[in-house]
Order: structure tokens, then sequence, then C-alpha cells
């Protein structure tokens, strides 16, 4: 698994978040006040830096949460580009003293307007072009966005040859399906929810997943989509295989983020020029060490690459005919 080269990746974040985090104090405070850089975005452009990626991370920063976002990204060593907005990012308070996540405040993102989405997407154009993988990541709330801006996204790139790698739910998934994504990330809940499994078994998840890369008319169609199942192995799915992506049970400090550092470990290991069981496997890595700890899109590359040399990939009998070995494709 250990490979030096070191991919650009472009990680679109449309709603960075200010995280505050009360946690138990040590030896010289009884309570600690953590602040970050947070939301799906940040989380993942974390991860993908931890793995050894040269990172650009583009979003919109505004307002006092904004300033502060920004600086706290770059001090993470992130390339940050950043989309000026009349209003604000959103920001969290949760409490953690007590072992468990408590949110006490939250303030929601502002709707970026029509220039500032305009700016959002030139700015993720370009700098997607010089890269070699991009990976989008929704919105929260989602109608901070329109779900068309993911899909020319997906579509303009895809015209121009690079790689994408998404985590999307809802409208947006279904136009960055619709484009023709590389990779889609989608966990087993999101698709229940978006009607596209009858329910959470492997067949039903699976039946879904395989109508996402149904290639359309004009041949669109998405090359791989991992399904996400919280403890329970992850599902890749691909036109010539469905595979179980099983990694070692580990104790869990803190479920958040763990499918976010799926979707980087994914995108470097594409931007890497891996193939798709490849990635999964350190995607899976990646995912599986972050639930170890309490930093969101934290870790160690070079614990999570010997990990990702423990996860079993490996085919799953859903009564087709696939014809093919487990290789990579």
């Amino acid at each position: 698994m250990a490979v030096s080269r070191s991919p650009r990746v472009c990680v679109v974040a449309p709603t960075p978040i200010l995280t505050l985090t009360i946690e138990s104090g040590s030896q010289d405070h009884d309570t600690e006040l953590h602040v970050h850089p947070g939301g799906q975005g940040l989380w993942v452009a974390r991860m993908a830096y931890s793995l050894g990626a040269d990172v650009v991370l583009c979003g919109p920063f505004g307002g006092e949460t904004g300033t502060v976002l920004a600086h706290l990204a770059e001090k993470e060593n992130l390339r940050v580009r950043s989309i000026g907005t009349a209003g604000s990012n959103g920001a969290y308070l949760h409490d953690r003293r007590g072992g468990e996540r408590h949110e006490l405040a939250f303030m929601p993102p502002s709707r970026l307007d029509r220039h500032e989405i305009d700016d959002l997407y030139g700015t993720a154009l370009v700098e997607a072009l010089d890269a070699d993988v991009c990976v989008i990541t929704g919105a929260f709330p989602a109608t901070v966005l329109p779900g068309s801006f993911f899909g020319r996204l997906v579509g303009d790139l895809r015209a121009a040859g690079i790689k994408t790698v998404a985590d999307l739910s809802g409208d947006a998934a279904r136009e960055a399906v619709n484009a023709g994504v590389d990779v889609l990330k989608m966990s087993h809940t999101e698709l229940v929810e978006a009607k596209l499994a009858e329910d959470d078994s492997v067949p039903a998840l699976t039946d879904g997943a395989r109508r996402l890369i149904q290639p359309r008319g004009d041949g669109r169609g998405v090359g791989a989509v991992m399904v996400s199942r919280a403890a329970d192995p992850g599902l890749l799915v691909t036109a010539a295989h469905v595979r179980e992506v099983v990694a070692p049970s580990v104790t869990t400090v803190d479920h958040r983020g763990a499918g976010d550092s799926m979707t980087a470990g994914m995108a470097v290991a594409v931007g890497r020029g891996l193939g798709i069981a490849e990635a999964a496997r350190l995607g899976a890595a990646a995912g599986a060490l972050n639930v170890t700890r309490r930093g969101l899109g934290t870790g160690h590359r070079e614990q999570i690459e010997r990990f990702a040399e423990q996860i079993s990939v490996h085919e799953v009998d859903d009564g087709r005919d696939s014809g093919a070995s487990t290789g990579d494709e």
C-alpha cells in the first residue's frame, strides 16, 4: 500500500463550520475549550492532508466565524481559496464532558446569493483543473446551494478529464450521478432516504447502487459507488463487481467523521492512480482509525496505510454472474 506520490487534491467545501467543543480538563484545568475548522469539506481536507496530499480547499468564508475559520484552516496547512460572502459561516458548540456529544448551540451558515455561487463555482473549477482529483462535498443545510451546482461542476470536470469523488446526498447526489461522477460515496441511510434502496439489507443496497451505475443513453453513469454502513462492512459496487470491504473491529470513541475520512482516503488513492479496490482499502482504513480518535478527520499516514493492509475486499454473491475476479478493474 505504501505509495510515495503526493497527489494534488482539490476539495470543494460549500459550508465550512467553526466548531467549539467543551471537553473535560486534565492537570491544569477542569474544563477545556477546543476550537477547530469543521464541516464535511474541512474534515475531508484534513484527512487528505494527513495522507500526504497537497490539498487546496475552495469554500465561502464570511463574517466573524469565516475569518476565524480561514485562519485555522491555513494553520492546518490547507491552501485556502476563499470566496468572500456578505453572510457568515455556521458554527456549533458541543459539550463532550460526559463522553457523548451534546449540542448546546448551532448557528447555520448564510445562504449564498447568485454572485457568490458563481464565484465559488469559478474558483472550484479552476483549482480542480490543476488537481489530480476533485472531492465534492455537500452543503449543510442543503438550501445553501442548488443541486444543479454539483451537476454542473462534475460535468465540466468530467469533460476536462479530471477525476471526481463525491460525498453527497439528496438532490446534489442525483445531479452528480446524472453528470457522471467517477466515485460516489453514500451511507446506507442516505440511499434508503433517497428511495434508491427499499431497505438497508445488502441486496437492496446493492440494487440501489447498481441503478446509479447503469449508464444512460449518452454513456454517463457513476464509475463506482461506495456504500458506508456504520460498523458493518462497506459495499463497493461497480458495473462488474459487488464487494464487501471489511475492516478489523475497533472500539469507537467518536463515530462522527468516519465517512468523511473514508471519502478522503478513497480520493487520495484515486489521485495516486490506484485501482478502486485499493482506494476502498485506504478509505476504509482511514474511516476505521478515525473512530478511535477524538479529532474528526484526523489520523497518521503511516498507521492508516499499514492498517489498510488488514482490510479485506472480497466478492459478494448477489445472485448474478459477474464473470470476474476480485482484482481491480
